[in-house]
């Protein structure tokens, strides 16, 4: 038996801790616990279809990196946002692989969504110092979806006259990326909004806009 398996060292009971519990509650075996608690009608008829041994931890990070070695990384002339970037070093190990936001002690490894939040937490308090501003704003959303989101926010925040008014028209510069531009239309077909493009600098801002 491989005792280094993921689930002898992070999930549950033994066998006979599992036997313990059982004859506690006054059950023969796992399948009778499923049985009695479990609802025939949302039960599968039939065994799952898996093999007779999956990978375990180790064995399966070499597949994923044997897989991964068979990629050809060239360079990327798509442009419309998507740039190349280097990561300095300092900033991909502090940040990014901050070994403080990852532990081996808990199978969910909540502790990486907590990294994610104190990232764009130091983030955001460089931009507000580097810059003077007194709020800024960071995600780990794409563009779009960032675009997106903003959008949704002026939408749900809308004054109470603006709302009498009907104010449900987005105005958006023709010259962001179309990719950018295709997201904020089908999110804002969902909203049931008017969607206008204008030339930024000769456009004047209507009371009907909701921004």
């Amino acid at each position: 038996m491989l005792t280094n398996n993921f689930q002898f060292r992070h999930i549950g009971p033994n066998a006979a801790e599992q036997k313990e519990m059982l004859n506690t509650i006054g059950v023969k075996s796992m399948d009778e616990l499923i049985e009695k608690t479990i609802p025939s009608r949302i039960r599968l008829k039939e065994p799952l279809s898996l093999p007779e041994r999956g990978m375990n931890e180790f064995e399966y990070l070499n597949h994923i990196k044997a897989i991964a070695s068979k990629n050809k990384v060239f360079r990327s002339f798509i442009g419309m946002g998507y740039y190349s970037a280097i990561t300095p070093a300092v900033i991909l190990r502090n940040v990014l692989e901050n070994p403080g936001w990852y532990t081996s002690y808990t199978p969910y490894q909540a502790e990486i969504s907590q990294g994610r939040l104190e990232a764009l937490l130091n983030y955001q308090t460089m931009i507000m110092d580097m810059t003077a501003m007194p709020i800024a704003n960071a995600s780990l959303l794409d563009e779009a979806t960032a675009a997106s989101e903003a959008m949704i926010m002026f939408f749900n925040s809308r004054s109470k006259e603006k709302i009498k008014n009907g104010a449900n028209r987005f105005l958006v510069s023709q010259d962001m990326f179309p990719q950018t531009i295709d997201v904020l239309k089908h999110e804002l077909f969902r909203l049931v909004s008017n969607w206008k493009s204008s030339n930024i600098p000769t456009l004047n801002l209507q009371k009907m806009c909701s921004g």
